[in-house]
């Protein structure tokens, strides 16, 4: 059995896969507030409860909002700040008493998709994380490519590329830079820019439910991001060519961006043609958890479970 913890800002979801690679058990609790010791007790109750659901023991893999450094092993560029400067992989070792891997929620998210999801089959695949945040990681022949630092496909603290003049207005991250990705692309950078084009308070699904039903200011809004997704993903595309990109997170749930991000893409692409397929992800919310499981190969169960 393969255990997969997808530790999130307000959740922590633990799901156990059996030797089908199908989810049997699933847990999920709210994530402790700015928390450490609290945050690792809480995965581990969820593992044990797991294992007490399934009476076996597994090897476990976490997908968190961060990285670990290669060169001290603790936690970096994690939004949730509580985590930063731990060393969360040894200390979920030494609490489950088992070896632990972590990697980062969008690497498990496109690890995931490759392997088995919507990008199942593609050589090189993209996956993209649209929520809170915005996130990427990339899987070549099955399996991920971290990076000498360990931020491979963190495109999302990269500048916005060819910025509008209407985009002329310095929009600060959390990571402390002006004009990242993520403050054009996240779930709430969505709901900003409909706010100050004039349109209501809403949500993400508002908007795009709003833009389904005609609504032209929720219409004009989705355009907008679809062009500048589009914009950034070109950017990608130029580096690293991906076939396919599996969009994931609250705002890959726009279906429109389907239908207008691929010719919008070609228009950005250095290239006479674009051939990347741009795709939702086939397993929502359960890539995460999935792709953490996925951290430990079916073969390797045996030994993840020894010290």
């Amino acid at each position: 059995m393969r255990i997969g913890v997808d530790l999130g800002g307000t959740k922590i979801e633990a799901a156990a896969l059996d030797g089908n690679d199908a989810i049997v058990a699933r847990r999920r609790v709210a994530t402790p507030v700015d928390d450490y010791e609290a945050t690792i007790g809480a995965i581990v109750a969820l593992v044990e409860g797991l294992e007490a659901d399934y009476d076996e023991r597994g090897s476990v893999g976490a997908g968190i909002p961060g990285a670990l450094s290669p060169e001290t092993g603790l936690v970096k560029n994690a939004n949730s700040t509580c985590l930063i400067g731990h060393p969360l992989d040894r200390d979920l070792s030494e609490a489950l008493k088992r070896p632990v891997r972590v990697a980062n929620d969008a690497n498990c998210f496109a690890l995931s998709e490759a392997i088995d999801g919507a990008a199942s089959g593609a050589v090189s695949v993209f996956g993209v994380i649209l929520g809170t945040g915005v996130g990427g990681g990339f899987v070549v022949d099955g399996e991920l490519l971290a990076g000498a630092q360990a931020i491979a496909g963190e495109w999302g603290h990269n500048p916005m590329p060819g910025l509008l003049e209407e985009e002329w207005t310095d929009r600060r991250c959390y990571c402390g830079r002006l004009n990242c990705i993520e403050t054009f692309l996240s779930g709430p950078a969505l709901a900003a820019d409909h706010l100050r084009r004039g349109g209501d308070q809403l949500t993400t699904e508002e908007i795009a439910e709003r833009a389904r039903a005609g609504d032209e200011g929720a219409g004009a809004s989705v355009r907008r991001h679809a062009e500048r997704l589009a914009r950034a993903l070109a950017t990608v595309v130029n580096v690293v060519d991906p076939e396919v990109i599996v969009l994931g997170g609250g705002v890959s749930n726009i279906a429109a961006l389907y239908e207008l991000v691929p010719p919008l893409l070609a228009e950005h692409v250095f290239s006479d043609t674009c051939q990347t397929k741009v795709v939702r992800a086939q397993h929502g919310d359960s890539s995460g958890v999935r792709g953490a499981a996925w951290l430990w190969r079916a073969d390797e169960v045996e030994s993840a479970l020894t010290r």
